[in-house]
């Protein structure tokens, strides 16, 4: 499967983005999907996954209550909802599927099979 990801952009701190990744080339709903992020200097880290169906969903600490996970399987589509973001969520935001089993493997980088370019969130203090 292939995946792209947008949405990303430059917002001041306290501001709202919502991310998307677009999916083709299988059944998008034969895979669960997360977004991981990656900032200057430091690991791959895990932001949020949800399940095939997307009914259930999973975040770090450090986003919730801030960021949202949604998919759309008939436009093959996952969103993210960022508010309330802060300087710290600066980082490229790639999007992934794998079609594993969903649980604390979903966490994992090296779960996943398929990886979108990564997009660009830029927070400003």
């Amino acid at each position: 499967v292939q995946l792209q990801a947008s949405g990303g952009g430059l917002v001041q701190a306290g501001g709202s983005l919502r991310l998307s990744c677009a999916a083709s080339g299988r059944t998008f709903n034969n895979y669960h999907m997360a977004w991981f992020r990656q900032a200057p200097g430091k690991e791959r880290e895990f932001v949020a996954t949800i399940s095939r169906s997307g009914g259930s969903s999973y975040y770090v600490d450090s986003v919730k209550g801030r960021f949202t996970i949604s998919r759309d399987n008939a436009k093959y589509t996952v969103y993210l909802q960022m508010n309330s973001l802060k300087p710290e969520d600066t980082a490229v935001y790639y999007c992934a599927a794998h079609s594993g089993s969903y649980g604390d493997t979903s966490l994992q980088p090296r779960s996943y099979d398929y990886w979108g370019q990564g997009t660009q969130v830029t927070v400003s203090s």
